[in-house]
């Protein structure tokens, strides 16, 4: 809703308040202007769980004969992020598109870069080698992802990749937020992303950042 539709709500509440009870759900609160908040009682809900996303896509599986893998519901996981109606949804789209729920029909439905090949791409990153970072990085341009695509992508991986110390997953969520900043203001080139790999693979040379398995 746009912020005069809520000025207009928000004297619709005014006026039936008494008779009334408005339940309101969205994603981003703070897009939703402080008169209509200090209206309201806010709960706020957790994304959820890996486990409780799997137990009920393994139920809906079952009782709907999809055929799957384990490698497609942990895809299916992957790219959710937490949100059961977006497991959901990519679950339905992927077993009517392919007849199967397989990683690589997962993330062809999602569009979204395969988690492997980036985690690849920042593995060489963390060893120093510019050379196979940047060709895994063209790979995935000239496959169609978009800018944002690969780089939300590389920070879901960071965020769970072994080898890392604690420390140097830090490092590589500073300088892969910084890029992710510059390309939601616009600048979404290839040589955005080419830079943000350089400067992950120059962190290699504080090397007691990582301890790569």
């Amino acid at each position: 809703m746009t912020s005069g539709a809520q000025q207009a709500l928000r004297r619709t509440m005014e006026i039936y308040s008494g008779t009334t009870r408005f339940a309101f759900a969205c994603n981003m609160s703070n897009k939703i202007i402080e008169p209509l908040q200090s209206r309201c009682a806010i709960l706020r809900y957790a994304r959820l769980s890996d486990g409780e996303i799997v137990t009920r896509l393994m139920q809906i599986c079952k009782a709907e004969d999809v055929q799957y893998s384990d490698e497609g519901i942990a895809a299916l996981v992957f790219s959710a992020e937490g949100d059961m109606r977006q497991a959901i949804n990519n679950l339905q789209s992927t077993w009517t598109g392919s007849g199967f729920v397989g990683g690589d029909n997962v993330f062809k439905v999602v569009d979204s870069p395969h988690p492997i090949k980036v985690q690849a791409m920042l593995k060489n990153c963390a060893e120093g080698k510019i050379d196979d970072a940047l060709d895994i990085l063209n790979e995935l341009w000239e496959l169609g992802y978009s800018s944002h695509d690969v780089i939300s992508t590389m920070f879901k991986v960071t965020k769970n990749m072994p080898g890392l110390t604690e420390y140097g997953r830090l490092e590589f969520v500073r300088e892969i937020g910084f890029t992710h900043m510059r390309i939601l203001e616009g600048v979404q080139t290839l040589l955005q992303l080419s830079g943000c790999v350089a400067k992950l693979c120059k962190i290699h040379m504080k090397a007691d950042l990582f301890k790569m398995e």
